[in-house]
């Protein structure tokens, strides 16, 4: 059985979506120490303007480290709204957002106390859009079996590099202004190519 381990991620990359319907089992690690600048607590969309980064705040915490599990969700800076309307103005012209804006909605509207519960229902709700169908299992303690292991392969900036994964063009509403953009969030993904998105993952 093939199994990966993959950090959380909040409306991951087309990249990530591509490892949790390629591998039998993926684990979802809730040990590892949360770092910032990446996919855990950001996700990245095609706008008007070019690339944006929709970063959602965390609260403090005490010392230099703070397990995945443990990182809480701040209220801080009406993020949920900023968020939702951001999506709204980058693709609310793309072929398929209306169709799916009332299944991605709630996750702005409702509070998640924890960022790892708030991504993993996340998960779960664009694996169901998608027609993905992963065994996903959350870690109990940090993972360094050998497994297939993208939790620094799968990163916005310095990635590790990732042979499996090769960027399909797809239809992009800003690809005429700014060329096709690889690797963007889910979201993007979804919204441009609605019920075929499942082809290039």
């Amino acid at each position: 059985m093939a199994v990966a381990i993959l950090s959380s991620a909040y409306f991951g990359p087309v990249q990530w979506y591509q490892k949790l319907n390629r591998y039998d089992e993926c684990l979802i690690e809730r040990c590892d120490n949360f770092i910032k600048q990446t996919y855990r607590n950001r996700c990245i969309i095609a706008t008007t303007n070019g690339v944006q980064a929709l970063t959602v705040p965390i609260e403090k915490y005490d010392g230099l480290k703070c397990q995945m599990r443990d990182i809480r969700i701040s209220d801080h800076g009406n993020w949920r709204h900023l968020h939702w309307n951001a999506l709204m103005s980058a693709y609310g012209e793309s072929p398929f957002f209306e169709f799916y804006a009332d299944d991605i909605r709630p996750f702005f509207e409702r509070r998640w106390d924890y960022l790892f519960d708030f991504n993993m229902e996340i998960t779960q709700k664009m694996c169901e859009l998608l027609d993905v169908r992963p065994h996903i299992l959350p870690t109990d303690e940090y993972c360094n079996d050998e497994i297939d292991d993208f939790r620094d392969a799968i990163r916005p900036k310095h990635p590790l590099p990732d042979t499996d994964f090769q960027p399909r063009r797809y239809y992009q509403v800003y690809e005429q202004k700014y060329g096709f953009l690889p690797n963007l969030s889910i979201l993007d993904l979804l919204f441009n190519e609605g019920n075929e998105a499942i082809m290039y993952l």
